[in-house]
């Protein structure tokens, strides 16, 4: 978070506090890569302008997790599980979940859930609502919702489960999205369809899509008539089936076995992708000669794009070679200067080499542009406290561990950056508001 970030809404941090009291503690880790990011991006823009929001002011962030799901904790962000990802069969599919969660969005679903709260905006905040994400997803969450909704009943059990008013009307404007963006809108369909039959399962054994968006026959009927009435198929869109078949090739082969990856080369639609997903494998094996060959001859095929040069520096990066990755990152950054993925590739390049002076301004420049980044709150502590600067570390490490849900040890370490920063200075506001979530939940135990 940049240090203009203005302090959170209290009731957020009040609510964020107790959730994590009431809810039994479960890590959510966010797989940030600044290529998967942007395919995804380049898949929900248009989708997302024909919900009427804004692709800069809404982000696709992948979820670490195998199970299948997608949801929504605020305004301006759209989370979307691994697993899901590498299900769906076709972009259209994955755009109409886009635009399906985009629609809990405009029509107001979740703002209401939250008593018009608008977004998770610091560490404690996201931190928190991540963990009710996964309480509900994993079946914990009904003391979590009664705390969240300000009643204990049961009626009110599920913090982020849609009624099923409001997923027939998600389905509507989500229909109304993908017509209007002109995208295919049987990818719905698609989606359902893995679900389809799941509602006579118990609880524990569905999916967590299920419980968040209950799906019936009822409505399953009626999305296939709002599909119909839309009429013929859109027309095809060949960057859409590009960057949805490099996300999820990049995705698979960095999740998936390396010889799974290695045997399927062939498949893949585009040589470069190939020659990707080439290059992740040979580099889970600890084979920096052929990753290096691999990635090298992407390159060749595409020299001006930034997430192949991104994908080099990570590989040398982390086979120890943290001279040559300042390069090849300093060549991303070129090409995508306000990248924060990028810029974090290239401070943690930076912290590895000894250059602790430029690891900070990067590291901290990678802050400003996007705070929801773990590796980067880890780096930064590192780079502080190789510094000097002990303050300034603690208070990194806090919010690294209010991210992660792990308030208690967010509040050892807000509590000694608080005795070490100059007070009222940002960085002692930020670890104040740790502090308060963290005291918080210690009181509501």
């Amino acid at each position: 978070m940049s240090a203009a970030a203005a302090r959170p809404l209290a009731a957020l941090l009040i609510a964020a506090a107790l959730i994590l009291s009431a809810v039994p503690a479960r890590a959510v880790t966010l797989l940030r890569d600044a290529d998967i990011e942007y395919a995804l991006a380049e898949l929900a823009a248009p989708v997302l302008r024909a919900a009427g929001l804004s692709p800069s002011q809404v982000g696709i962030i992948v979820v670490d997790d195998n199970s299948l799901n997608a949801f929504i904790i605020d305004t301006q962000n759209i989370f979307i599980h691994s697993g899901l990802i590498l299900k769906l069969e076709s972009p259209e599919a994955l755009q109409a979940v886009i635009a399906h969660e985009a629609a809990h969005i405009t029509n107001g679903h979740i703002a209401r859930r939250l008593g018009n709260m608008r977004s998770a905006r610091t560490a404690a905040a996201l931190g928190a609502a991540l963990a009710a994400a996964t309480g509900v997803a994993t079946g914990s969450g009904d003391a979590l919702a009664g705390v969240m909704l300000g009643t204990q009943s049961a009626a009110m059990r599920n913090f982020l489960a849609h009624t099923r008013a409001e997923e027939s009307s998600a389905d509507i404007s989500s229909i109304r999205t993908l017509v209007r963006a002109g995208i295919d809108p049987s990818g719905a369909l698609e989606v359902q369809e893995i679900f389809r039959g799941q509602e006579a399962l118990s609880a524990r054994r569905q999916d967590p899509y299920m419980q968040t968006h209950p799906l019936t026959r009822d409505r399953l009927r009626a999305l296939q008539g709002l599909v119909a009435a839309a009429g013929a198929k859109a027309a095809d869109h060949p960057e859409a089936d590009y960057w949805y078949a490099r996300s999820r090739a990049k995705l698979s082969a960095f999740l998936r076995a390396p010889n799974w990856t290695l045997r399927r080369l062939d498949r893949a639609p585009s040589r470069d992708i190939a020659l990707m997903s080439e290059a992740v494998a040979r580099h889970r094996q600890s084979d920096l000669p052929r990753a290096l060959k691999a990635i090298d001859a992407a390159i060749a095929l595409r020299p001006r794009d930034p997430f192949l040069y991104d994908l080099k520096g990570e590989i040398l990066l982390e086979s120890r070679r943290a001279g040559p990755a300042i390069q090849v990152y300093s060549q991303a950054r070129q090409l995508a200067p306000r990248n924060a993925q990028i810029l974090a590739g290239l401070g943690r390049a930076q912290l590895a080499a000894g250059q602790y002076g430029a690891a900070l301004k990067t590291l901290e420049e990678a802050r400003g542009r996007d705070w929801r980044d773990s590796r980067v709150l880890r780096d930064l502590a590192v780079a502080y406290a190789k510094a000097g600067n002990a303050g300034m570390a603690s208070e990194a490490t806090a919010q690294r561990y209010a991210l992660q849900g792990r308030l208690e040890d967010a509040g050892i370490h807000a509590t000694r950056a608080l005795g070490l920063l100059p007070r009222g200075s940002a960085p002692w506001r930020r670890a104040q508001d740790v502090l308060d979530a963290a005291q918080r939940a210690e009181k509501n135990r």
